[in-house]
C-alpha cells in the first residue's frame, strides 16, 4: 500500500508526515524506516524508526532509491513500513519519474508486504488519476 501526502510548499505536509510516523509506531509491530534528504527530522520522529539521510548514501535518482529500498528489504525482511520525506528533493522534480517510482513502490509493497508513505511537493491535480487516488 502507498499513501501520498501531497501539496504545495507550506501546506503542512511535514507535520502530517511526522504524525503519521509516530502513529504508525504505536500501531505496527515490524521495523520502520524513514528516508529523508538531510537530517531535519531527527528530533521529531520516534527513536524506534530508523532514520536514513539520503545524502549520506548519495541517493539522488529514482534508480538509486529503488535499489536502496530493495537492499534494505534484502537485509531486513521485518521492514513493514518505509517513509520517504520529500520525494522530489531526493529524486528530482520530474513528474513522470515520480509517478513511475510510486507505481514501483505499490508493486514492491504488495509483493513484500510493505507499506510506503511519502510526501510530494506538488499539486495533486497535476498528477495522474491513479496517483491522486493514493493521496491522504
Amino acid at each position: 500500500m502507498v499513501k501520498l501526502i501531497m501539496g504545495l510548499k507550506g501546506s503542512g505536509k511535514t507535520k502530517q508526515f511526522v504524525s503519521s510516523i509516530n502513529e504508525s509506531v504505536k500501531n505496527e509491530t515490524g521495523s520502520m524506516v524513514c528516508i529523508e534528504n538531510g537530517k531535519h527530522l531527527t528530533y521529531d520522529i520516534d527513536y524506534r524508526v530508523r532514520l536514513i539521510d539520503a545524502k549520506e548514501y548519495a541517493i539522488n535518482t529514482e534508480t538509486l532509491l529503488r535499489g536502496f529500498i530493495s537492499g534494505l528489504h534484502a537485509g531486513n525482511f521485518d521492514i513493514t513500513h518505509v517513509f520517504i520525506e520529500g520525494l522530489y528533493k531526493i529524486i528530482g522534480e520530474d513528474r513522470s519519474v515520480a509517478e513511475s517510482f510510486i507505481a514501483w513502490c505499490k508493486a514492491f509493497g504488495e509483493a513484500n508486504n510493505m507499506e510506503f508513505t511519502m510526501t510530494v511537493s506538488d499539486d495533486p491535480a497535476e498528477m495522474a488519476e491513479d496517483i491522486r487516488a493514493l493521496c491522504v
